[in-house]
């Protein structure tokens, strides 16, 4: 079979599954964050933690539960990383120093996973477990919960509650991220992933020199990182190391988890607002623009563009043979079109106009599907803005589910969609000029630039995956990638759940022959469309600087 059949055929079964799964999923989701009733393991965590799950927030309420609760879990983190050389299952490893815990704990709060350590030589059993696999579940539920608030503001009318940010989190935990993952875990370690408590295994390698293997709980820690999209891997080398990643079929499963709660939600979104169709022209915009990036970086990758690739005949340096450049292209754009940010190949060994589509695809906002919950608000976040455009376009009033677009409502949005942008180009601006930037760099040029403001991109955007060619584990890039991380999770947040008190405040528009039909692919492609023009009108001069001027110049 050749190699362009073969990946032809697994981009087609993954779809397939994911289509498969998109009913049943959404559906279920729907009905988790409508039921009335609570689990008896849930009553027993709201008693822990002193909440009633059945009070219904305001959204400065929910606001301040969800930043309270990442806050804790910031300082949680942050203590357990300073003083691991003192918790058991240390494997003998020293406690993390102050800018890395502090990068390291920002990352996994806020759903980016960023890593400036290798895991396989830093991190115990207990840090990774306690530590990070369990801001892998909950960092995820927080997403879901704040894109569930949104829903609600549309929802509901003549209220400004959106619900209970404690029982939205605890039930996106309990019966949606746990049940899936240990299912996943299961058929991981079926595949030949790794799964114990073992110490450090000293071994001689036929060159006769000692290697030192790490292992632990890699199974499940890679299930929850893929199917929460949060992306840090328990090794260095993330979804490429074989006790990770062994086979073909491990690595089709991990791309499947990574987009399956992403693509079914807009399906939860459609049921909990009365109309199913509203969540597939949803779905219908994530789904084109991830589909045209993995049919751009799969052709570029196999085109090998660049005198080094042709002269050996493929563009296979820095990945995985088992895989190939079309399973690390399907990959590749997948993770950076969700907050993944786990890889299975080298980024920075992508050509210069591939490695511009995937950094694109975070410059989008991560919507394609995007992240656990993050990627459903933020295309909502979208569609108010295509919905209002539209109206400028006819004259009217915009509407989005009866409710009308305002002033308020669109400058809510407006500072959503500026956040990101202001924190990658700041950011890269700030680490350029100050000489950090090209300190780190591994590279010239304009790869070498590329290689910041990915890194940047990938931080602002809560994705995490980066150019491995950017040393990245420095005073000034731990602190201010840090800052990008929480401020790029968080203010965002800010925004989404003020529209949705707004929008649930609201009473229902009736619906009249001038209504926009926003369930229709017309409506699709103007949100389509609107995403790519804010985009591009963003980023191209940054982009022009980095991935289109290597691209040109192969």
């Amino acid at each position: 079979m050749s190699p362009v059949l073969a990946d032809v055929l697994q981009v087609t079964a993954l779809i397939v599954a994911l289509a498969l799964v998109h009913r049943p999923l959404g559906d279920y989701m729907a009905a988790v964050f409508s039921s009335g009733k609570h689990l008896r393991v849930e009553k027993w965590i709201y008693r822990a933690v002193g909440a009633n799950p059945d009070t219904e927030m305001r959204w400065p309420a929910y606001l301040r539960g969800v930043l309270a609760f990442s806050a804790i879990s910031v300082l949680f983190l942050y203590l357990i990383l300073r003083i691991q050389d003192d918790l058991p299952g240390s494997l003998g490893f020293a406690a993390i120093t102050p800018d890395q815990a502090f990068n390291t704990a920002a990352s996994f709060v806020s759903n980016t996973n960023w890593q400036s350590y290798s895991g396989e030589s830093s991190m115990g059993h207990v840090a990774q477990t306690t530590g990070l696999a369990v801001q892998n579940f909950v960092s995820a539920a927080v997403g879901i919960a704040v894109a569930v608030a949104l829903v609600r503001g549309f929802a509901r009318s003549r209220t400004g509650e959106l619900g209970n940010f404690w029982a939205d989190l605890v039930r996106g935990v309990v019966r949606i991220l746990i049940p899936i993952s240990v299912i996943a875990a299961v058929l991981l370690v079926a595949a030949g992933a790794v799964q114990n408590f073992a110490g450090i295994h000293e071994l001689t390698t036929v060159t006769g020199q000692t290697q030192s293997i790490s292992p632990g709980a890699v199974a499940s820690q890679e299930a929850i990182k893929d199917l929460g999209t949060n992306g840090g891997g328990y090794f260095n080398a993330n979804s490429a190391h074989p006790f990770e990643n062994p086979n073909g079929f491990s690595n089709l499963l991990t791309i499947f988890l990574l987009l399956v709660i992403p693509f079914s939600l807009p399906r939860t979104f459609g049921k909990m607002v009365g109309s199913v169709r509203q969540g597939y022209a949803i779905v219908g915009a994530m789904a084109t623009i991830w589909f045209v990036g993995v049919v751009l970086v799969t052709w570029l990758e196999f085109a090998h563009p660049g005198t080094a690739s042709q002269l050996a005949g493929g563009a296979m340096e820095g990945k995985e043979q088992r895989f190939g450049e079309g399973a690390s292209s399907l990959f590749a754009v997948s993770t950076t079109m969700t907050s993944t940010g786990s890889v299975n190949s080298f980024h920075d060994s992508f050509g210069g106009l591939s490695g511009g589509v995937l950094l694109l695809g975070m410059m989008l906002g991560e919507i394609a599907p995007g992240g656990v919950g993050s990627g459903l608000y933020g295309m909502l976040i979208m569609a108010v803005i295509a919905v209002f455009i539209a109206g400028l376009m006819v004259g009217r009033t915009p509407e989005y589910l009866g409710k009308k677009i305002g002033t308020r409502e669109i400058k809510f949005a407006a500072c959503y969609i500026l956040v990101t942008p202001a924190l990658v180009l700041i950011g890269t601006a700030i680490a350029m000029a100050t000489g950090n930037g090209e300190s780190s760099m591994t590279n010239t040029g304009a790869h070498g630039f590329s290689e910041v403001l990915y890194a940047y991109t990938s931080a602002s955007n809560n994705n995490g995956s980066a150019f491995a060619g950017f040393g990245a584990n420095t005073e000034f890039h731990n602190t201010a990638l840090g800052l990008c991380m929480l401020l790029g999770r968080f203010l965002p947040m800010v925004f989404v759940l003020a529209l949705a008190g707004s929008l649930a405040e609201q009473k229902p528009v009736p619906e009249t022959a001038g209504t926009l039909r926003t369930e229709k692919p017309l409506f699709t492609g103007l949100l389509v469309g609107t995403i790519m023009i804010i985009t591009g009108l963003t980023f191209f001069p940054a982009l022009a600087l980095g991935p289109l001027a290597e691209g040109l110049a192969a």
